[in-house]
């Protein structure tokens, strides 16, 4: 976590440059530091030093949780919120887990942003709950989630109350991303975000667009960003209850040229539930709104074959794009009704799609 002013009272902007300036950058630089000597050197309160390093101790370290306790606080504070298509619910397992991260991937063009625009517009305006739609690659448009809700419903007054509950925040790399989800931890914790509840669904379009060109031995801060992102998602899903939807881009593995999930394996234990999306089949020359939606990850529906078959890369045997996970449940989409296509069935990945 980085200092950042409003972390903890008495973190002022002064102090934090100062901090900075000595090089101490993040909680766990102050925390774990010799306070007495760092009052020396920045010429601050020692005193006011310990007070923030009890405050950030009590917000930031772990302290041990009776299993039962966990339990029932989990099954008192997780609800499912619908997606507005049936079937992406069934391969969801009924929805969105608060407290859980999702992730869609696909290729440019596969869906990704329409199915969380989509999913915006039923948690607003069917679910009456509100959403933090934070976007780095410039799909989001006012108009068309105008376009979506009137699909929806007739009543403009109705348009406007749930446009009102979706909130939009544009970012382009990955030190503004961090920091709005910073300020959404801060403002959710004063309870400042919205006068009408709290915001139920974060969606981030796309967290590979801001990462995956800070990757590489150019920029070897790049791993670090990607673990503060991932760090602060998880966090945000967890403590505020909060269902996170992420978008990730896929790439292909220069060993066999099959589609992979990009960020490699690192990033691979950030999401709970990984959905791949991909074009339906259709004819030469034919348009189609309809996509094929594959559970390539789930902590409630994998399905494992004697195989161990890889959807993804279509392959029994190990590789990259595998990760060890289970995978297996496909769902017709349609995107342009939200709604499955005329005779559509769950599958396994056994069965041809």
């Amino acid at each position: 976590m980085i200092l950042r002013v409003g972390l903890c009272p008495g973190l002022t902007a002064e102090m934090v440059q100062l901090l900075k300036t000595s090089g101490i950058n993040t909680v766990v630089d102050l925390v774990s530091s010799d306070l007495e000597e760092v009052a020396q050197k920045c010429s601050l309160s020692y005193k006011a030093l310990v007070a923030i390093r009890r405050v950030l101790l009590a917000h930031f370290a772990s302290f041990p949780v009776n299993g039962a306790d966990l339990y029932e606080e989990l099954k008192n504070a997780t609800a499912i919120l619908s997606t507005g298509s049936k079937s992406l619910d069934k391969i969801l397992d009924s929805g969105l887990y608060t407290g859980e991260v999702t992730e869609f991937m696909g290729t440019a063009g596969a869906g990704k942003t329409q199915v969380c625009l989509s999913i915006a517009v039923n948690v607003s305006h069917n679910l009456k709950q509100n959403v933090l739609y934070i976007d780095s690659m410039g799909g989001f448009t006012a108009s068309r989630l105008l376009q979506l809700l009137q699909d929806r419903t007739e009543n403009e007054e109705e348009q406007v109350e749930a446009l009102q509950r979706v909130q939009i925040v544009r970012v382009f790399d990955a030190y503004k991303m961090l920091d709005a989800l910073q300020d959404f931890r801060s403002s959710m914790a004063h309870q400042v975000m919205s006068a009408s509840g709290p915001v139920k669904v974060l969606v981030i379009d796309s967290v590979s667009a801001v990462i995956y060109p800070l990757l590489g031995t150019q920029q070897p801060d790049g791993m670090a960003l990607m673990t503060h992102l991932a760090l602060e998602a998880k966090t945000l899903a967890r403590e505020l209850g909060t269902a996170v939807v992420l978008t990730n881009h896929v790439t292909r593995d220069a060993s066999n040229g099959h589609l992979k999930p990009a960020l490699g394996r690192s990033w691979s234990f950030v999401p709970s539930t990984r959905v791949l999306l991909e074009h339906a089949q259709k004819s030469l020359g034919e348009t189609s709104t309809c996509r094929t939606a594959t559970l390539t990850k789930s902590p409630r529906l994998g399905i494992s074959y004697p195989s161990q078959f890889c959807i993804i890369c279509q392959s029994d045997k190990r590789s990259a794009c595998c990760l060890l996970q289970p995978v297996g449940i496909r769902a017709d989409l349609d995107l342009g009704n939200w709604e499955p296509k005329e005779g559509s069935s769950m599958r396994t990945g056994e069965e041809e799609p």
